[in-house]
């Protein structure tokens, strides 16, 4: 058998860093050890929406893993012209309804821990995944020949040829490659670049939970969530609902916004719970709520809303955070996907498509035949040109949603469906297809400039 080609590291077993892993199977000389921070993998939240264009990313990862999702899901996938979200107005005793989101192909609705799942069921066996390794810092040598010293907070080390930072938006590679792009770029440039270091916090707080449907439909046996995803709002907070696994729970997700406190420090409300996760304290952006404490935003909704509010038995809050448009999400042998490159608001459930289409983009550079340890650097840039831009322009376009679902726009009411339909088509028109054909010419034609 001949030596692997290379060895990568992953920090961070989630959607990103698991799918990189899977899609790095296809390719037998290169070996990869992911590095998950919790005492086993697994992934926090409840629901969880992949659109068309991810999903068909997802689909070239083969078709056992296809079916394993669409088996979880309880659907199929199409590219038919479907009903996807109702939006209502909720702010009086009787709502009305907005306009329904209609998409090409239908959006794929998971319970996270399912298609955690899934993934994990595909890792080859040229993959080693350890636990309880929380990454603290790391050292690139300037030879590309001596590998990267990879330092852990239980005080282990390890190495490897290749880094990538799956880590989240508290992401240490991030912090570690913004110090060391700061030692390179001009004095006027230093303090934008380690800016970029630390998440800020966007002025939203969210509200999840599960309920079972069970308990809604002996409530309310027709409501209108049965049937697929619905949106209720009024001005500066909106919350929407929709089944998953299988119709077993309805995952509510709702919002605040204060446009207000947008960069501004969030300050946790000391009566809250902090919450914690597998023995491990997690940081002041996350709180146990109440069931009286979730209901309270949207207290004054419509009837329908307060029939599904009422199945609310406990929820989490978590201070919405992001992470500043980067100058660079590689940096020699290393490199960022995920919300450790591009942190978004949730409101166009972009954000773990995108760390989906980054993963399955790194994969296609860094398999490749023509990219040896040498040409790296080169490949690791030719992701970030093909998908920075792109992924800061959906981190645009999700902001842009939660102001017109929240009505702090200057649309009016009769054109909301149209102009929220325009901002976010993207994710159904679109295909990742064209960027890796590109991403493909330019590693093969090296004599291509890049920058």
């Amino acid at each position: 058998m001949s030596p692997p080609k290379f060895r990568i590291a992953i920090c961070g077993g989630g959607v990103g860093g698991l799918t990189l892993a899977v899609a790095l199977s296809q390719y037998p000389d290169i070996v990869v050890d992911v590095y998950e921070a919790a005492q086993s993998f697994y992934e926090v939240g409840a629901g969880l929406g992949i659109w068309p264009r991810s999903f068909k990313v997802l689909r070239k990862l083969g078709h056992g893993l296809e079916r394993q999702l669409i088996q979880r899901c309880g659907y199929e996938f199409t590219e038919d012209y479907v009903p996807c979200i109702k939006h209502r107005k909720s702010d009086q005793t009787v709502g009305f309804q907005l306009f329904d989101l209609v998409t090409k192909g239908n959006q794929m609705r998971f319970h996270r821990a399912d298609f955690h799942a899934v993934l994990l069921s595909h890792l080859s066996p040229s993959c080693t995944t350890h636990n309880a390794k929380r990454l603290k810092s790391y050292i690139q040598p300037r030879s590309r020949k001596s590998p990267i010293k990879l330092i852990f907070q239980d005080g282990s080390t390890a190495t490897c040829d290749v880094l990538i930072g799956a880590d989240g938006i508290k992401s240490a590679v991030r912090s570690c490659m913004m110090r060391e792009l700061a030692e390179v770029v001009g004095p006027h440039d230093k303090q934008s670049v380690l800016s970029c270091m630390n998440p800020i916090w966007s002025g939203v707080t969210a509200y999840r939970t599960l309920i079972p449907a069970e308990k809604l439909r002996a409530r309310c046996p027709n409501h209108r969530v049965f049937a697929g995803g619905i949106t209720q709002a009024d001005a500066s907070q909106f919350f929407l609902a929709y089944p998953i696994s299988l119709g077993k729970y309805i995952n509510i997700a709702g919002f605040t916004l204060q446009p207000d406190l947008v960069n501004t420090a969030y300050e946790a409300d000391p009566r809250m719970p902090r919450r914690s996760f597998q023995g491990r304290a997690d940081s002041d952006w996350v709180g146990e709520l109440t069931a009286e404490q979730f209901v309270e935003p949207f207290k004054d909704f419509e009837e329908d809303a307060k029939q599904l509010l009422k199945c609310v038995e406990r929820g989490t809050l978590w201070a919405v955070h992001t992470v500043k448009t980067l100058p660079s999400t590689s940096f020699g042998r290393v490199a960022l996907l995920g919300d450790a490159a591009h942190a978004m608001l949730p409101f166009q459930g972009a954000g773990a498509g995108q760390s989906i289409e980054d993963a399955y983009l790194l994969a296609t550079v860094l398999g490749h035949k023509a990219t040896t340890l040498d040409t790296v650097p080169r490949a690791l840039a030719i992701y970030d040109k093909l998908r920075r831009p792109f992924s800061s322009d959906v981190a645009l376009r999700s902001r842009l949603n939660g102001q017109l679902c929240a009505f702090q726009t200057n649309v009016p009411l009769h054109r909301l469906g149209n102009t929220v339909t325009k901002n976010w088509d993207w994710a159904w028109l679109t295909e990742l297809d064209d960027a890796l054909e590109e991403a493909v010419k330019l590693v093969e034609n090296s004599s291509i400039n890049i920058n």
